[in-house]
């Protein structure tokens, strides 16, 4: 018996295990032995050599299979390409006679997970209660994580406040679930709780989902604090927490500190880091030095993929290196990269931003594939900026026909149309958002100042220092004026007078983020700001201004790149 438990765990081919299947079942022992029938079903189901098909082949001519048997079969599908399978044979053997116990549901929830199957795991977790596994900290932890994936953090705070104990793993499923679901400020929070006031010692799980928030909200300082204990405690021979510490860095707008942990990483790099290092120069519109290292991959052995090319491009579209970017497109194919959608999408980018809208457009219809949404509201975003009626009218018109319901589409085709006073236009697209029910996006960002996270709205009233703020936005657009300033009021989507106009534009939400972060950080200290949106003509010509007036740098993260103030001047070369 021991022996043939031994021989079953070093089976190294799907063809040694049938071989003692075969021999089980013509000594008679394949039924009479469960334990060695279980060992079997594990190696079909979840060794290096597994064959599910042929375990759950083997697994339909049991007679009465065990618990054991069915968690082998659940488990194994669980952690395969399709585990909804596992969900219906979790289903398939809570009807049948044989009893579910706590591993049952803890493979059955991993496999909700992967499916991102919400209402299975709340009916999994109805039956938790009901059998009385509810006092298990492994299974509500499975259960806690299972929530954050699925994207319903409130059940999976619920999980974790009622926990008795709590070990670090149940830590760790809240902060990465907070981090990847946009409550960026919760996840730092309950990481310091963690680390400060629950004496728990973060681990390398921990550290990316605080690393992952610290990258959302631009929070430097604790970005820092995490670095410095991700080195003393030697978390960085991980290379996938170095990429984190990377991509942190890049987001939090420092390349040059990204590029010293690049230049640094003791455990070697692998393709994302790479990949993640070029994307860093990109987003800071270092189209240059973004190049140079992708062409320095194949002389470190790395063999550049689809995201590796789509970096570089962004990097060409961010830096106006035009020429360079159709280039490297062109160059994809004979280097076994097929371009997809996103390559595509950048191009045309690309091209759009250059002006030469017809050649973008040309793109597009020369596509292999179906034109989406994205490349259609590129074509209209350049065709705003270039006040092109007749494009930006078509690209409306396929934005329309594929269904897009966003508020961006109908503002951008306003912004033409308001750009030439078409005022009848205007209404006639607000009248078709209200049909669609179309609201648009508020813009907010965020500061960081002595490692606290502010956050601010369009026309914000609501922080306490609001009177100071507005305050020094006066004495900003006094004082900016003297420098030839004038409010770019051409975007502003009403038939409203001019000074109404300037009131509208005064108070964006990077506009007052700026000026809380000169009355609450010390003369000569770079300010940095998050913004949601891209950021609109009238805040970047302003923010140079300031760089000069106040002579202080100023770094604006918006939705799709860096723009680095300094004497006047942005880092974008007004080009974005």
């Amino acid at each position: 018996m021991a022996s043939l438990e031994s021989l079953l765990q070093k089976c190294t081919s799907l063809t040694s295990i049938k071989q003692l299947q075969a021999h089980l079942l013509t000594s008679g022992k394949f039924q009479f032995y469960p334990s060695l029938t279980t060992i079997l079903l594990e190696r079909c189901a979840l060794s290096p050599v597994a064959n599910l098909p042929y375990a759950t082949a083997l697994f339909c001519h049991l007679q009465n299979p065990s618990t054991n048997q069915w968690n082998a079969v659940v488990r194994g599908l669980a952690q395969s390409l399709q585990p909804t399978q596992a969900i219906a044979w979790y289903k398939t053997m809570s009807q049948a006679s044989q009893k579910i116990d706590a591993l049952t549901c803890s493979f059955a929830l991993k496999a909700c997970a992967r499916a991102l199957a919400f209402s299975e795991a709340m009916q999994i977790h109805s039956q938790i209660v009901q059998f009385g596994f509810g006092a298990d900290v492994l299974l509500r932890t499975t259960l806690l994580d299972v929530y954050a994936k699925v994207g319903d953090l409130g059940f999976a705070q619920k999980v974790f406040d009622e926990m008795g104990q709590r070990d670090i793993a149940c830590w760790n499923a809240l902060i990465s679930g907070l981090a990847q679901g946009n409550r960026p400020t919760e996840a730092i929070a309950l990481f310091q709780r963690m680390s400060e006031e629950e004496g728990l010692k973060p681990n390398e799980v921990t550290v990316l989902g605080a690393l992952s928030a610290c990258s959302q909200l631009g929070a430097l300082k604790r970005g820092e604090k995490i670095h410095a204990y991700i080195m003393d405690e030697k978390l960085d021979m991980h290379v996938i927490v170095c990429n984190a510490v990377i991509d942190m860095y890049a987001k939090c707008g420092f390349e040059d500190k990204a590029y010293w942990v690049f230049e640094n990483m003791k455990c070697g790099k692998n393709l994302i880091t790479w990949n993640t290092m070029i994307m860093a120069f990109a987003m800071h519109g270092n189209g240059d030095k973004a190049l140079e290292l992708f062409g320095q991959m194949d002389k470190s052995a790395v063999c550049p993929d689809a995201v590796s090319y789509l970096a570089a491009l962004c990097a060409c579209n961010h830096a106006g290196l035009v020429a360079d970017g159709v280039r490297l497109f062109n160059s994809m194919a004979g280097h076994g990269v097929a371009p997809n959608v996103k390559h595509y999408g950048t191009v045309v980018d690309l091209l759009g931003r250059a002006g030469r809208i017809q050649e973008a457009y040309e793109i597009i219809n020369s596509m292999p594939m179906f034109p989406d949404v994205v490349l259609w509201q590129t074509l209209l975003g350049a065709s705003k900026t270039y006040r092109n009626v007749e494009m930006a009218e078509l690209a409306s018109r396929k934005l329309i026909e594929l269904g897009s319901k966003g508020c961006g589409d109908f503002v951008l085709l306003s912004n033409v149309y308001a750009a030439h006073e078409r005022w009848d236009d205007v209404g006639r697209v607000r009248e078709a958002m209200k049909k669609r029910d179309v609201k648009k996006i508020p813009g907010f960002g965020y500061i960081e100042v002595e490692g606290v996270i502010h956050k601010f709205v369009n026309g914000d009233q609501s922080h306490t220092n609001w009177r100071e703020i507005y305050a020094k936005l006066d004495e900003i657009m006094f004082r900016i004026k003297a420098y030839g300033y004038a409010a770019k009021t051409n975007n502003v989507l009403h038939d409203i007078g001019e000074e109404e106009k300037e009131n509208a534009l005064s108070y964006h939400c990077e506009k007052l983020a700026v000026a809380f972060g000169l009355i609450s950080s010390n003369e000569g200290t770079p300010i940095q700001v998050i913004k949601n949106l891209r950021i609109c003509e009238d805040c970047h010509v302003v923010i140079k201004l300031i760089s000069k007036v106040y002579n202080r740098e100023i770094i604006v993260r918006d939705r799709a790149r860096f723009h680095r103030f300094k004497e006047g001047l942005c880092s974008c070369r007004d080009y974005w």
